[in-house]
């Protein structure tokens, strides 16, 4: 088991920041590597061409030893998550009466890309949502159900981002592969916290934005597309993607193809002299850590509590259907949540309201304590709605 690793982190000890999913806190390594890096273009000419590409291939290999990925060239940098499922939905074939699945309250960066797509080509956008209140098993059994030779894709996430909810990717996989439809996921709420592997899901795409769970900077994120994506068209046409473009000397010399992979996928600037180190760096601490690991700990400092909550009447689901270090607790009806909120804040407890659940997301710095201080909230709210 792990050990807290608070003391890695330049936390206030006055706050209970239960939100990873919201936005990870920084790691002291990461933002020291960020001032390292930042003092770098003071002396521009340290700055050499090979620079240009040496840092964000390690970037690339360390992510694709974290998700299991054989190439690290099918691998490319992305200023957001839109930015890559934008790249995947322009570049997924679609025709009239073709249907584009997602799920329920889905992120809105996995649904308004497709929402384009379906203007353009004439598809349709099929929700799928959970059909019993065992959320996570009917909401998987909906969804292998709802795959049909009309699926052309479906976009989702390893994770429902409001509740935790636990979508079964292999099966899912295995259904689509039947119709030939592709698989792009949404990544962000559980790479870097929940294991991920690319080899054993086959996912078409895998999107993931930097600064959640990876615990790396804003504005910087990977994402990797398998081989039915790499002949694609680019969202934008920037020199560092042209075959050759490592020979500075000959950039007028113009390319008509591209860096082998992925690379013409990756952003303009995907050099980031500021953000790739950062990235590195906290990507370099999850493989030391293991997502299995973070998983086995965000469940061990929760379980008293989460027992209380549900004591309480909260709903949460079962811990085999969900996520350790995202999951929504939904309220009974004898807890006021006008109160709740007003415990939540004025104790200095961090959590986020998505949907129709509190959700509460918690990382490795966090510890029973953490969560007894929810608890203590919860139980205010209660006491205010008995009286």
């Amino acid at each position: 088991m792990l050990p807290c690793q608070r003391h890695l982190f330049d936390l206030d000890p006055e706050v209970t920041y239960l939100n990873a999913a919201y936005m990870s806190p920084q790691l002291k390594s990461v933002t020291e590597a960020g001032m390292e890096a930042l003092s770098r273009k003071s002396k521009p000419w340290t700055i050499e061409p090979a620079d240009f590409f040496t840092h964000e291939r390690a970037l690339r290999e360390t992510f694709a030893q974290l998700v299991e990925i054989d190439n690290p060239d099918q691998l490319a940098l992305i200023p957001s998550a839109s930015y890559g499922l934008t790249t995947a939905a322009r570049n997924t074939p679609l025709s009239a009466g073709q249907e584009i699945l997602v799920v329920d309250e889905q992120f809105p960066s996995n649904y308004y890309p497709w929402q384009r797509r379906a203007e353009e080509t004439g598809a349709t956008i099929r929700v799928v949502g959970p059909a019993r209140p065992d959320r996570t098993t009917s909401w998987n059994e909906a969804l292998l159900e709802a795959i049909t030779p009309s699926t052309a894709v479906l976009a989702i996430g390893h994770i429902h981002w409001a509740d935790g909810s636990l979508f079964d990717l292999v099966a899912l996989r295995q259904k689509l592969n039947e119709v030939g439809a592709y698989l792009v996921i949404d990544g962000t709420q559980s790479v870097g916290a929940l294991p991920f592997s690319v080899r054993d899901i086959q996912p078409d795409a895998l999107v993931v934005a930097g600064y959640k769970w990876l615990l790396g900077p804003y504005s910087l994120g990977l994402a990797y597309f398998g081989e039915r994506y790499l002949t694609g068209t680019p969202l934008e046409e920037n020199w560092i993607a042209r075959r050759n473009s490592e020979q500075f000397g000959g950039l007028v010399e113009y390319e008509t193809d591209y860096q082998p992979g992925a690379a013409r996928f990756s952003v303009g600037e995907k050099s980031n002299f500021n953000l790739v180190p950062m990235l590195h760096r906290a990507l370099q601490q999850l493989l030391e850590w293991q997502p299995a690991r973070i998983q086995d700990y965000c469940a061990d400092i929760a379980r008293e509590a989460l027992e209380e909550l549900a004591e309480m009447g909260c709903y949460l689901e079962p811990t085999e259907r969900r996520a350790h270090h995202l999951y929504g607790i939904r309220l009974p009806r004898t807890i006021d949540a006008d109160r709740l909120a007003e415990s939540l804040s004025s104790n200095r407890v961090y959590v986020s309201r998505r949907g129709s659940a509190l959700r509460i997301s918690p990382h490795v710095y966090n510890t029973a304590d953490d969560f007894r201080a929810l608890v203590g909230c919860f139980r205010s709210a209660l006491l205010a709605k008995s009286t």
